[in-house]
C-alpha cells in the first residue's frame, strides 16, 4: 500500500492539551469523523452517528437495565439522597420512559424532543429513534452533589409474559446498545424474587456483548431472604446468566440492599455493607478514569470505522461500470461471509472488528454499490497514524501505574520520604521550573534541619515530574512575558476545564503563591493540578496544600505571612488583593 504523508507544522508537533478530552475532540474531528460522513459510518451500522462536543465533555454515564420492580429508581434516589424530578416508585412496573438523572442548579424536566436538540447535552444521537422514543424519554436535573461527577440512566422495566407480545411504539434493543456505547458503567438489576430473564431481556443483554467490560451484576433486596436461601437465589442467578451470556468468564455480581431501610435480615448485615461499599468505591472511581474510558471507547470506534470503510471501498471495487449492476449487487450480498474474508485477508485485520454480517447487510441492502465512493487510502493512513501514534501520545499525558504506585505509597506513608521515580519520562523530561542551588561537596547541612523537618528534596512536591512537564509545555503556549503570565493569558487555558468561575477564582488566588498578580512556571503547574483534581471529584479546600507549594516559593511563604504580621497598615496585604482581583475582573 501506497503511504502519503503530510508534513505537520512544529505549531501541530508542540500541541499539548488541557486535558485528554480536547485531544479526541481535535483528533476525532481531524481525522475520523471526516471518514464516518465520507463512508456513511453511522448510517450502516448499528454505532451511533457522528459524536458531539456534549459527549465528550459528558460526565460519567451509569445506565441501570432491569425487570420492573426491581429497584433501579430506589437505587437511584438512595445514590442521589432525595426524589428527583418525575420520578415513581411502587410495585407496580412505574417507570414507563428513560430517565436521564443530571445535575442542574434547580429542579427541573425536560421532554426529549426538546433534550434531543440541545447542544449542552450528549443526547442529540436520540434523535435517530423518532418522536416515537423521544416521547418516552426526559432529562431530570437536581442539584445532587454525586450529580456533579456522574449521570444515571434510568429505563423502563424489561417487560415479561404477555407485556412482550404487545410491543412498543419504538426498538427497545436499538435504544439501549445506544445508551451502552456512551455508559461507563452499564448495571443489570436483579430482585431476589425475581430472577427469570424473559425473552426482552435476554435479547437485550446479548445485544450489549460488544460493552462486556463495562456490565456489573446487582442481586438487589437480597436481605428479604435468609442466608441459606440467599445462597440458591445466587447459584440461581448465575445458572441464568450463564445461558444468556455464553462466555466462560464470570461477572462480577455485587449482592446487597439498596435502599435507606435498615437491613430485614441483620444475620448478612456485614456482607450487604462490605458488597454495598465495593459498588460504591467503583462508582467513586468513574469520574477518575473517565478519560481513559473515553480514549477506549474511541479506539474501539476507529477500529469499527476503519474496517466498515475498507469493506464499503471492496464492495465498489465490484460494481461493473455499465451492465449487470443489480445482478452484481446480489451476488454480492449472498456471498457476504465471502466478501469479509477477503477483505480480511488483504488488509489483515482481525475478525473482531467486523460487523455482525446480518446487521451490515440489513443496513446496506437499500442502497446502490455502484453509487459509494472509492477507498482513500490517505484517510485510511490518518486512521492507521490515530491508533498507532496519536492515541499513544495522548496516553502518554497520563501518569504512569508505577508513579501512582509510589503516590499511593507516599500518602499512606504520610510524611514520609518516598521518592518519586524518574527516568526518560520523569525527572529527566521534566523542563526545569525554576533555577535551583545544591551545597558544595563536603559543606555541611542545615544545623536546624532536625528542627525544621529537614532538607526539602523534589520528592516534597506532590506535583510529580511527568506532570511537571506536561504542565511546563502547556505554560509555554500560553506566550509569557519574563518567565510570567498574566490573568488574561492563563485565563483561556483554564477555562478549559470548564469549571465554574468562582472555583477557577479560588484556584487563581491559591496558585498565586507570591501574590503578584501573575504566575510562573511552578504556580502554573500548581493551578493546572487543582484543576485536575477538582475535575476528578476531589475537594478543593480552603488553602494551598503545603505539599503543593513549590519549592521555589516555600521560603517566601514565610517572608510573607511576617511582613503581613508586622505591617499595622496592612498596606502590603491590599496591595496583594489588588493584585489577585485580576481574575475577577477578567471573568466578570
Amino acid at each position: 500500500m501506497p503511504i502519503w504523508k503530510a508534513k505537520r507544522s512544529p505549531e501541530e508537533d508542540a500541541q499539548v492539551y488541557f486535558s485528554a478530552v480536547d485531544g479526541l475532540k481535535k483528533l476525532y474531528n481531524g481525522k475520523i469523523k471526516p471518514v464516518e460522513k465520507l463512508y456513511n459510518f453511522g448510517g450502516s451500522t448499528s454505532h451511533s452517528r457522528e459524536l458531539t462536543d456534549a459527549e465528550f465533555d459528558a460526565r460519567p454515564q451509569i445506565m441501570l437495565l432491569g425487570q420492573y420492580s426491581v429497584g433501579k429508581s430506589t437505587f437511584v434516589r438512595y445514590l442521589i439522597e432525595g426524589d428527583y424530578p418525575g420520578s415513581h416508585i411502587g410495585p407496580e412496573p412505574t417507570t414507563d420512559r428513560f430517565i436521564a438523572v443530571m445535575h442542574g442548579l434547580q429542579e427541573r424536566r425536560t421532554p426529549g424532543n426538546a433534550v434531543a436538540v440541545s447542544g449542552d447535552k450528549p443526547f442529540k444521537g436520540l434523535a435517530q429513534f423518532g418522536t416515537a422514543f423521544l416521547n418516552k424519554f426526559e432529562c431530570s436535573q437536581c442539584p445532587s452533589p454525586i450529580l456533579q461527577n456522574l449521570t444515571f440512566i434510568d429505563t423502563p422495566g424489561v417487560l415479561s409474559g404477555d407485556k412482550q407480545r404487545i410491543g412498543r411504539s419504538y426498538d427497545f434493543v436499538r435504544v439501549m446498545e445506544w445508551f451502552a456505547e456512551k455508559s461507563d458503567l452499564i448495571l443489570l438489576l436483579f430482585d431476589a424474587h425475581k430472577l427469570d430473564i424473559s425473552d426482552e431481556f435476554k435479547s437485550t443483554i446479548t445485544a450489549l456483548r460488544d460493552h462486556d467490560e463495562k456490565i456489573r451484576v446487582v442481586l438487589n433486596k437480597a436481605d428479604s431472604v435468609d442466608t441459606q436461601s440467599l445462597m440458591r437465589v445466587y447459584g440461581a442467578m448465575m445458572w441464568s446468566l450463564g445461558k444468556v451470556v455464553g462466555t466462560p468468564e464470570v461477572k462480577r455480581v455485587y449482592i446487597s440492599s439498596f435502599w435507606e431501610k435498615p437491613f430485614a435480615n441483620p444475620a448478612n448485615a456485614e456482607l450487604f455493607e462490605a458488597e454495598r461499599e465495593d459498588l460504591f468505591k467503583e462508582l467513586r472511581s468513574l469520574p477518575r478514569y473517565s478519560s481513559i474510558r473515553k480514549i477506549n471507547d474511541l479506539v474501539k470506534r476507529a477500529r469499527h470505522v476503519k474496517v466498515h470503510a475498507l469493506l464499503i471501498g471492496y464492495l465498489k471495487t465490484q460494481m461493473p461500470s455499465y451492465m449487470g449492476k443489480a445482478a452484481a449487487q446480489k451476488k454480492l450480498m449472498d456471498t457476504m461471509p465471502e466478501v469479509f474474508r477477503k477483505v480480511q485477508k488483504e488488509y489483515g485485520l482481525p475478525f473482531g472488528d467486523f460487523p455482525d454480517i446480518q446487521k451490515f447487510k440489513a443496513k446496506i441492502s437499500d442502497d446502490d454499490f455502484s453509487k459509494y465512493p472509492k477507498l482513500d487510502l490517505k484517510m485510511i493512513e490518518d486512521m492507521d497514524a490515530v491508533l498507532s501514534k496519536d492515541v499513544p501520545e495522548l496516553m502518554a499525558q497520563f501518569p504512569s501505574e508505577r508513579e501512582d504506585e509510589y503516590r499511593s505509597l507516599a500518602r499512606s506513608h504520610g510524611d514520609a520520604d518516598v521518592p518519586m521515580p524518574t527516568g526518560a519520562d520523569g525527572a529527566a523530561a521534566a523542563a526545569p521550573m525554576a533555577p535551583r542551588t545544591s551545597a558544595p561537596p563536603g559543606a555541611g547541612g542545615n544545623p536546624f534541619a532536625a528542627a525544621s523537618g529537614g532538607p526539602i528534596s523534589s520528592s516534597d512536591w506532590a506535583i510529580t515530574p511527568a506532570q511537571q512537564a506536561k504542565y511546563s509545555n502547556i505554560f509555554k503556549t500560553c506566550n509569557p512575558v519574563n518567565g510570567l503570565v498574566s490573568g488574561e493569558a492563563a485565563k483561556s487555558v483554564l477555562e478549559k476545564s470548564r469549571l465554574p468561575y468562582d472555583v477557577l477564582g479560588s484556584i487563581w488566588n491559591m496558585a498565586d503563591v507570591d501574590e503578584d498578580g501573575y504566575l510562573d512556571a511552578d504556580e502554573f503547574c500548581v493551578a493546572m493540578h487543582l484543576c485536575h483534581e477538582v475535575m476528578e471529584g476531589r475537594p478543593l479546600g480552603d488553602k494551598l496544600d503545603p505539599k503543593l507549594i513549590p519549592l521555589s516559593k516555600r521560603g517566601m511563604t514565610i517572608i510573607l505571612t511576617l511582613v503581613a504580621v508586622a505591617a499595622p497598615s496592612n498596606s502590603l496585604r491590599q496591595n496583594c488583593a489588588c493584585n489577585n482581583r485580576a481574575w475577577r475582573s477578567l471573568v466578570q
